[in-house]
This record gives structure tokens, sequence and C-alpha cells, in this order.
């Protein structure tokens, strides 16, 4: 295990890479889809607010940093005129869910009910972007997610107490910061999508 204070570090590279998307996202580059990145602010601060009740500690900020930069973004959107918000009814049970994971966590008292909640909500609300990264990777940055996945990283590295409120928001985040970052980087979808039509023809 590496010390808390690399927590400090990834939470600056995290931030560093939300500045990168945020910027191509003033700039018109990008095309957040406003639903996701919404859901992804309001997922980790609940679950951001539970690990505090828990008494998580330093490793929460990693969890405070993966809502802080997509409720930048969220803002910036609305500079940004190619941004749009599609609502559909998916889209309100996304919703739906994250405010059920408030409620249980208020009624209940039970931080770790409230983690598992906003990660579910946190996953619902990543599907349209993850199919827009396949289908569409020139629309993202892969940036943001690269120093996400390496904030998540660190985090996990740092992790003494291995309860449920330590690691599984931060081990979460590494796996869908990762998978979405490949789609991008990497055009993943693009490729396979050649390579079917390739096989048809």
């Amino acid at each position: 295990m590496i010390s808390e204070k690399f927590i400090i570090l990834g939470a600056i590279l995290s931030f560093y890479g939300g500045l990168s998307y945020l910027i191509d996202t003033l700039k018109g580059k990008t095309k957040p889809n406003r639903v996701s990145w919404f859901l992804w602010a309001l997922a980790p601060a609940i679950a951001f607010a539970a690990e505090i009740d828990k008494g998580v500690g330093l490793t929460s900020l990693m969890t405070f940093m993966a809502g802080f930069n997509p409720l930048l973004i969220v803002i910036a959107s609305f500079v940004n005129k190619k941004a749009y918000w599609k609502l559909s009814k998916m889209d309100y049970f996304y919703g739906a869910i994250s405010i059920f994971a408030i409620i249980i966590w208020k009624l209940t008292g039970e931080g770790n009910l409230a983690i598992f909640f906003a990660i579910l909500a946190d996953a619902f609300a990543s599907i349209p972007t993850i199919i827009k990264s396949y289908r569409q990777p020139e629309t993202e940055n892969s940036t943001i997610f690269l120093f996400a996945m390496i904030n998540s990283g660190i985090t996990l590295l740092t992790i003494k107490v291995w309860s449920f409120a330590h690691w599984s928001f931060p081990a979460y985040i590494f796996i869908l910061c990762a998978l979405i970052y490949a789609l991008v980087k990497f055009k993943l979808g693009v490729l396979i999508n050649s390579k079917i039509k390739k096989n048809i023809i």
C-alpha cells in the first residue's frame, strides 16, 4: 500500500483531466450528454456523503472529484450549443434511482446501501455515454477518463481497510473509466463495426 497523501495527487490529476474536457466542451469539440453528466455529478455526491458518514476519510476525496468534474462540465455544456439533453423514459428511470439512493440512506441511515445505489445509478447514467463512445468516439475526450482512472487506481492502492465503503466506488470508477477510455482513445466501436461489415461483405 502507498501513502494516503497520494490521494491528493490523484485528485489533482483528475481535476487536470476534467479541465481538458471542460475546455473542449466550451470550444464545442465535445458533445456531452447532459443526462449522463448530471447523474455522474449527483451519484458521486450521494456516495461521497455516505462515505463521510461511514468515516472513510481522505479516501473519499476520489469520490468527491468523481462528482465535481461532471458538475463543472454540466455547467459548461450550457455554453456549448452542441451539447444535448435527450430525455427518454430510461433517463427518468436513471434519475429515480439516484433519488431512491438518497431516500434509502436518509430512511435507514445505512451508508453502504446509499453507496450501492449511487453506484447503480451512476452505472445506469453511464449507458448513454458508453453507447455514444462506441458509436461516435470523436464526440468524446478520452483525457478525463484516463485521469479519473489513474485517480481511482491511486486511491485503491492507498486503502488499508478493505470495507465496502472504502473500495467499492473507487473500484467501480476505475472499471467504468477504463472502458470508456478504451472506446474513445482506440475507437474500438468503429473498429469492431468495420470488421463486422467486412465479414458480411
